[in-house]
């Protein structure tokens, strides 16, 4: 089916965002997007004359091929798709083969790592509601992800645990969280680096970011639903646990991420400009050039509308 974003103008200067994001790659500050096949980024970030075949255009073809032009612009992405399955060896080779070898990957950690009681859910089967009995299995991720993701390492420079909201019948407090997290953190091979999501709000404190820094592991700014904002987040005492910075920006405050996907799909135009979470992206990325360490930013679509203006804003 042919998208309906053929006949729009160009929302921005695809080659000044490329070259302000290459700079700020040579300063280890890598920006990106979280995830990449979205229609809703033609005439901004992909060519439309690419992926037509016999001059219609190919969905198949779009998505099979558009990683390679979003390396074009972009340094780093972040791979959300392995949240829900661990990829075989094939689909890693496939993958990075895609695309050319100065994209880097920031990969998601499957949730057969980190959820602690699957959520009631159909995709979740006979298993919805249950306990995980592979939370936080290091030897597990081990074998099924690191393994396979060792001839690529150096261009895998992040790994990231998003651990979901636990609700209290699946972990009573921040204190058992860290008794668990702790010796797994601790068993991890030192070739990644790793960061850590949260989405309970309660367990910012001393606890966790001590957990975190101990085993120089980087908490994750995120923003989200019940999250305080990036620039609260940021403000805590010893929020910075490692010797780089990771931030997310998914949703604003208060929004449902369904919300989000059925007002701002399919994602071709802000919408809804988040100027707080914007000014703590900046502050970000100050305090990266500050301390020269490397940073990782990436920002979601769901957050004002459409990913790439929103980090164009950001930069400029």
């Amino acid at each position: 089916m042919l998208p309906l974003f053929e006949e729009h103008a160009p929302s921005f200067d695809r080659a000044r965002l490329a070259s302000r994001l290459d700079e700020l790659r040579r300063s280890q500050i890598y920006i990106g997007t979280s995830s990449w096949k979205y229609e809703g980024w033609f005439d901004q970030i992909y060519t439309l004359e690419r992926y037509k075949t016999r001059g219609r255009f190919s969905t198949k073809r779009f998505e099979q091929e558009c990683l390679a032009e979003y390396a074009e612009i972009f340094p780093i992405v972040c791979g959300d798709f392995s949240f829900y399955q661990f990829p075989a060896e094939s689909y890693w080779a496939k993958l990075f083969g895609s695309a050319p070898a100065r994209l880097q990957f920031a990969l998601k950690v499957p949730e057969e790592i980190t959820a602690r009681q699957f959520p009631m859910h159909a995709r979740y089967g006979a298993r919805a509601g249950f306990e995980n009995e592979s939370f936080l299995n290091a030897e597990l991720l081990d074998n099924a992800l690191l393994q396979l993701l060792k001839p690529y390492q150096g261009r895998v420079p992040l790994l990231i645990f998003e651990f979901g909201a636990f609700p209290r019948r699946a972990m009573q407090s921040v204190q058992d969280f860290v008794t668990l997290l702790d010796p797994f953190l601790g068993h991890l091979p030192d070739h990644f680096r790793y960061s850590v999501e949260i989405r309970n709000p309660e367990f910012l404190g001393p606890e966790y970011f001590g957990c975190l820094r101990d085993n120089g592991v980087a908490h994750v700014f995120n923003a989200w639903t019940r999250m305080p904002e990036i620039g609260l987040q940021m403000e805590l005492p010893d929020a910075f646990t490692a010797g780089f910075t990771v931030s997310r920006a998914l949703l604003r405050k208060g929004r449902a991420y369904e919300e989000a996907v059925s007002s701002f799909a399919p994602y071709m135009t802000t919408q809804d400009p988040n100027p707080e979470t914007r000014s703590a992206l900046r502050s970000l990325i100050a305090r990266a050039r500050e301390k020269r360490q490397p940073s990782f930013l990436f920002v979601n679509n769901r957050l004002e509308g459409n990913a790439p203006l929103t980090i164009e804003a950001v930069i400029e």
